[in-house]
């Protein structure tokens, strides 16, 4: 049986190793070619990655709030401040343990059993990785080395996955509806609350591209200004990052995993491997601090009371 201390041991050795690991990078590095490039960005366009960084973490909210309209309909403000701390400690606990954070709120703030919330954020993520890899392919699948052939099979395929989903839940929907038995009755209350119709489903595709969209053009635009590339190649390196966040294992915060993912696809574009890695460790110092900002100023937005009036 393991001692009860063990999981916070292992957390404190998690950031024990996390804090050991970036000292040494930044000591490969350097400090001056860290801080360097946060010199040579202007303030203005820094502000306005900032706004479009923020803009993402609105539409996120809106994603959420059009998805359950009688829930949270009127609600947007606390839903904004749930969304962002979920966000924030996806950013910073390991092994996708932040994602426990929404059902977790979505009961607390609005009475939502994790039956409702899970299988709709398993639906958010689908969507997100299919968006993520699209743009992914389109902006850099040369850098892969990928044939048109190749390309074009991955991209029809991943633009038919969300229907492949829609359609297996309306068929598993039916198979299960009228069923008795426990494993069955929570079957049908977790289908149902998937997309039951085609103007739910197409809306949750649209605010997921519009969400990413945003995102990825701050980033990119970011990364561009860290490393000697341009901003497509920036945001395909952005989406190496991203796409480490989805990994079953992954440092606390995501320190070493989301560098990697970034450098992986910079790396044969840029010569000197140390500005490489700069950009990188600032890009998701970016990235950590935005969330960190966004979910400081939720803090100022009172948490909801489920039985009040709505905004």
């Amino acid at each position: 049986m393991s001692s009860p201390g063990w999981p916070r041991a292992a957390t404190i050795l998690g950031w024990a190793f996390v804090l050991l690991v970036l000292g040494a990078a930044i000591a490969w590095v350097g400090p001056e070619r860290l801080v360097a490039p946060w010199r040579a960005i202007d303030p203005v366009a820094l502000l306005v990655a900032l706004a479009l960084m923020l803009a993402s973490y609105l539409l996120r909210t809106l994603r959420v709030t059009r998805y359950f309209p009688d829930r949270l309909g009127g609600r947007f403000w606390s839903a904004f401040r749930l969304s962002n701390w979920h966000n924030l400690m996806n950013n910073l606990l390991p092994m996708r343990a932040g994602e426990l954070a929404f059902p977790v709120l979505m009961q607390r703030y609005y009475r939502l059993s994790p039956l409702e919330s899970v299988p709709v954020l398993l639906w958010f993520r689908l969507l997100d990785l299919q968006v993520v890899l699209l743009i992914g392919l389109a902006a850099g699948g040369h850098l892969l080395g990928l044939s048109v052939g190749v390309l074009a099979v991955l991209v029809v395929g991943l633009l038919f996955a969300p229907v492949a989903a829609y359609a297996l839940r309306h068929w598993l929907h039916g198979r299960l509806a009228g069923r008795d038995g426990r494993l069955a009755t929570k079957g049908v209350a977790m289908l149902a609350s998937l997309p039951d119709r085609p103007g739910r489903f197409v809306a949750t595709l649209f605010w997921t591209w519009a969400n990413w969209l945003v995102k990825l053009a701050a980033l990119g635009w970011v990364l561009a200004a860290f490393a000697p590339v341009g901003f497509v190649a920036g945001v395909v390196g952005a989406i190496g990052g991203d796409l480490t966040t989805v990994l079953p294992v992954h440092a606390p915060g995501g320190f070493g995993t989301y560098e990697a993912g970034v450098a992986l696809l910079i790396a044969p574009l840029v010569d000197d491997p140390r500005t490489v890695l700069a950009a990188a460790v600032n890009l998701h110092l970016f990235v950590l601090g935005t969330a960190l900002l966004a979910a400081a100023l939720s803090l100022l937005i009172p948490r909801p009371n489920p039985e009040a009036p709505r905004d």
